[in-house]
């Protein structure tokens, strides 16, 4: 008995390089079922440029569709704001508020905040290879007891039960509500003020009830969380910038 064998192209392929006024740009490239035609654009939390193309698009042609738009790479990478690195020296959001990062390398404990002359400072006791772990795990941990604590809150006035609530460094969404009641955030919401997080946390749990975008949805946020517009303006303006900080 014969057997027929299909190959099917990968979807994901070798990323391709683009030159554009002596500096070299990695592009990561994609098939997609769905797509009828080659894209480009630029991921700001990962800072990475993504080509779409179709099933039966090639390599070549890819890579002439992102030579030909090596401008438009070159100008929307350059715009991207600088990293932020957790650093001695550097500086880091915490609930809207710019702290200084300050290793304390001679000091016990983990990570704590005080002021250092009238400075709101980020205190890192340990070893500098452990600083940037160690500022991330406090910063998580931050972002867990506001969500927890904001997001009961609100089930509590919706007379609503969650199933569980996780914290990860998403990307593409500040948060999600799953069919079984699951909430997921991103730890970057510690960074934001916190009204913008208990925004999230609401529009989340207000999912608890209406898992679409309806009307009925928007009016339950609203009895919730009614200064929604303005956590959402800002999160418009400035959320993007929130995946710069830790960047390595």
């Amino acid at each position: 008995m014969l057997r027929a064998l299909f190959y099917r192209r990968p979807q994901t392929v070798e990323p391709i390089k683009i030159v554009h006024d002596d500096s070299t740009y990695v592009v990561r490239v994609k098939r997609h079922r769905q797509a009828r035609r080659y894209t480009l654009r630029l991921v700001a939390a990962t800072r990475e440029v993504m080509l779409t193309m179709p099933p039966r698009g090639s390599l070549k042609e890819a890579k002439a569709f992102a030579e030909k738009n090596s401008a438009w790479i070159a100008a929307r990478v350059q715009h991207l704001p600088e990293t932020a690195p957790f650093l001695d020296g550097g500086y880091v959001p915490l609930r809207g508020v710019m702290h200084r990062i300050h290793h304390r390398p001679n000091m016990r404990g983990t990570v704590w905040a005080e002021r250092v002359e009238g400075e709101c400072t980020l205190c890192v006791a340990g070893g500098a290879a452990h600083l940037h772990r160690r500022l991330t795990d406090f910063l998580k941990r931050e972002a867990r007891r506001d969500l927890e604590r904001a997001s009961h809150r609100y089930a509590e006035m919706l007379n609503v039960k969650i199933a569980r609530i996780s914290v990860r460094d998403q990307v593409s969404r500040w948060g999600s509500c799953s069919s079984t009641g699951a909430l997921s955030f991103s730890w970057r919401l510690i960074l934001a003020p916190s009204y913008v997080l208990d925004y999230l946390a609401a529009h989340e749990v207000a999912h608890l009830i209406e898992m679409n975008h309806s009307r009925r949805f928007w009016r339950i946020l609203l009895s919730l969380y009614p200064d929604t517009d303005r956590a959402k303006a800002w999160l418009d303006a400035h959320g993007s910038g929130l995946h710069r900080y830790g960047a390595q």
